[in-house]
Parts: C-alpha cells; structure tokens; sequence
C-alpha cells in the first residue's frame, strides 16, 4: 500500500492501515463503542464551552476523504475549554463520517446503535508551539463528536454547509467559507463522554481526548443524500460517491469511558 494512498477500499482501507501507520494498532485507538453499562459517572468533570468566533471560518474543501471546513488557527481566535481539558484548545478543522445509506456512518456506537454520520471537531493544545507538535503530546488534540441522526425534524444548522457541497463536488476543490459559528452545530445539552484515543485516520495518533456528547442532532435522508452526493474522484475522472468513510470499532483495551453525566 503506498503512503498517500490510504482510504476506506478494500485495498487500502481500515485494515490495511497499520502497513504503513503503525500506530493503527496502538492500545489507545478509535473510535470505540461506548457501553452505558461500563461507563462510570465522574462527578468531577466540569462543563466544557466553546467561545468561537465566526470570522474564524475560511474554506471548505473536498479531500476525496471527507468534506472538511478550515477555521484560522494562529491565535487563541476560536477556543474549547472546560470538561476533562486543562487550557484552552483551538479550533483547526470540522469534518464528517457517513455512510452508504442513513443505518450507518457514524464511527463512534452508543450502545450498539449506529448513526447516519459523525461530526468531529478538531482543536490543538497550543502549549504544544503548533499543530505537528501537538499531534506528538497524549494532551494535544481535543475532538468534539456530534453524532447525527436521521429524522422528521432535521435541525437548520447542517443547512451552511450542505449549501456549499455544490461547489465542492470532486476531490481537490476548496471554496471560500466565511462567516460561520459551528457553535450553532452543538445539540441542546452539554452532557458528554471522554476518553483517551486517537484519530480515526491515519496516522492515527494517539493524543486525543475525546469529548463525545450524547444528544444527537437531527438531519434530513435528503441532508445525507446531499453528503453521498460528493466525489472522492477528480473533476475530470467519473464520479466515485465518497461513502463509508468511517473507521470501523477499535479495541477498548481496558480504557476507562467517564460520563459528565448519570
């Protein structure tokens, strides 16, 4: 398997990953399935908050892997703080998980129960100097996972950026994104569950703590087929939908998943 060309085929997919990314098979890996009856209330997590600042927003771009939006991380702009974190963590990137059709997607399971995709958003430990640096730290990486589900009253917040899919249709394209507070993208409650994992792609770096919140947001099976509409091929090359970009279930490994909530 070539180094830059790892992906979710069948020939360069989730597991065929430690080929090249050792670490894929590391004892602190995600995603995991979370287990009520394994997690264990911690009464003293606090409540995490997000201050972003909606100027922080600048492109979004079709990877051939997902669809990421990219937020100016070179200040102390757009911050996570709170819950299991000590400092403020900035907001790199968002990007989503989905699958083939609305039975699947997401990469984190609650309770056996699978999701239509998974939103994650991404924020470094600036103590860290920069990203790269942060990515070597076991406190360097913090993920906010919003599980979304498919339902009769789809929330408008996915509305912005399912706008812009259009514009982004095949591998390699970028457009202006300007103006958004992912904030918006939050379910009503801030209850959540952490542990200690690692990306969900590779190299799969393990310096992620995890904040997963339990309420999932709502969109619409046509919000989803607007996500499979994307192309994980080139302009010029036939469509190939990008679907099933999720990373299937990893060892727990005796880790501990601690809930902010009973």
């Amino acid at each position: 398997m070539a180094q830059s060309v790892w992906g979710y085929d069948r020939d360069n997919g989730p597991d065929r990953w430690h080929e090249n990314y050792p670490m894929a098979k590391g004892d602190k890996q995600s995603p995991i399935e979370i287990n009520s009856k394994d997690v264990r209330h911690d009464t003293s997590l606090a409540p995490w908050h997000a201050s972003y600042d909606p100027g922080a927003a600048k492109t979004i771009l079709n990877n051939g892997r997902t669809c990421r939006v990219v937020f100016d991380d070179t200040f102390d702009r757009s911050v996570l703080r709170g819950g299991p974190l000590t400092g403020a963590y900035r907001l790199r990137q968002l990007h989503l998980h989905w699958g083939s059709s609305d039975d699947h997607g997401s990469e984190h399971v609650i309770d056996g129960v699978k999701y239509a995709a998974e939103l994650h958003m991404v924020h470094w430990n600036p103590k860290h100097g920069n990203f790269a640096g942060a990515l070597k730290q076991p406190d360097g990486v913090a993920v906010v996972g919003i599980l979304l589900k498919v339902g009769k009253t789809p929330k408008p917040e996915m509305k912005r950026i399912l706008e812009e899919i259009d514009n982004i249709k095949t591998k390699g394209k970028e457009a202006p994104f300007q103006h958004f507070d992912p904030s918006i993208l939050f379910p009503k409650s801030r209850d959540y569950w952490t542990y200690h994992g690692s990306f969900t792609t590779p190299p799969c770096e393990e310096c992620i703590t995890w904040i997963l919140l339990r309420e999932p947001i709502e969109v619409s099976s046509d919000q989803m087929a607007k996500l499979r509409s994307l192309s994980k091929n080139g302009e010029n090359e036939p469509v190939n939908p990008l679907v099933d970009n999720w990373r299937p279930l990893q060892p727990v490994k005796g880790r501990i998943v601690r809930a902010s909530f009973k």
